[in-house]
């Protein structure tokens, strides 16, 4: 038997797909731009208009009344890693199709090795955003959690960028067509964003309606939202680190054993054209 690839060629595929994924990412300055406006308006706009209607009392990690914009700040961390980790699954769609990722997977590293890497890379990208927004929300709403938080949030933004990722890499994985993909994240991300804790507190939820609050619970972007909003201010919640990585596990798992890259070439010939099932 001839002896596998080194760590060499490890290393060498995980910086191939960094490097292929922040020169795509960087050619989009819209999207970096996006990523940017749509959590500032949020929390400029929106922020402003519920800080009077809506009072946060003491609740952990907050050791004082605290203000609506200080609140929903790690939700709306989440936010962008959301968007960002789906947008990114939407190109391995795309990539699929077209071909460049079975032309990556004839290399004799393992395809789970392939798929980890792309988690990873969209996990690093995504720090970059959310730090350019916290850089922002300091400025814009003097935003200012301790110096130190800004560290330790630093593995809690990775992991649940990384489960975001493993999300949407799943549900790439069971999608067929590019046109398909969209539709299906408009029944993903915003229900994951507004049954959680990211906006309200789950006590306002629990208020509001028992049932609510129980598909709140039973969210795992609310055990992430927690997880980072814990973080920023230096505490760790356990309950959601073993939610939060106990998800990833899971659907890094599903995306790597779902992962077909003929699914796009499935079908016959219709008149010399391919014919792509749905």
């Amino acid at each position: 038997m001839p002896p596998g690839p080194g760590a060499g060629a490890y290393w060498q595929c995980f910086s191939g797909i960094l490097k292929r994924e922040y020169l795509r990412f960087v050619q989009q300055r819209s999207r970096f731009l996006s990523s940017l406006v749509r959590p500032l308006l949020w929390l400029v706009v929106f922020a402003a208009g519920f800080r009077a209607a809506l009072g946060v009392a003491i609740i952990p990690p907050y050791q004082t009344y605290i203000t609506y914009e200080t609140y929903i700040a790690p939700g709306l961390c989440c936010m962008i890693l959301l968007f960002n980790g789906m947008q990114s699954s939407l190109s391995m769609v795309y990539d699929r199709e077209m071909g460049s990722m079975r032309v990556l997977l004839m290399s004799p590293l393992p395809r789970s090795w392939l798929l980890l890497c792309k988690l990873m890379a969209i996990g690093l990208i995504s720090l970059t955003q959310v730090y350019a927004f916290l850089l922002l929300a300091w400025l814009a709403v003097d935003l200012e959690p301790p110096l130190l938080g800004y560290v330790t949030v630093l593995p809690a933004l990775f992991l649940t960028a990384v489960m975001l990722g493993a999300i949407g890499l799943f549900l790439s994985s069971r999608i067929r067509q590019l046109e398909n993909f969209a539709g299906v994240m408009n029944f993903v991300i915003f229900p994951m964003f507004f049954i959680s804790s990211a906006l309200y507190p789950l006590w306002k939820m629990r208020e509001a309606s028992e049932w609510l609050y129980w598909l709140c619970l039973a969210n795992p972007f609310t055990h992430a939202v927690e997880l980072i909003r814990h973080a920023l201010y230096g505490q760790l919640n356990l309950n959601a680190l073993a939610i939060t990585a106990g998800t990833t596990l899971l659907f890094a798992l599903l995306a790597v054993l779902g992962f077909n890259p003929q699914r796009a070439a499935v079908g016959g010939k219709v008149k010399g054209e391919s014919k792509i099932t749905v």
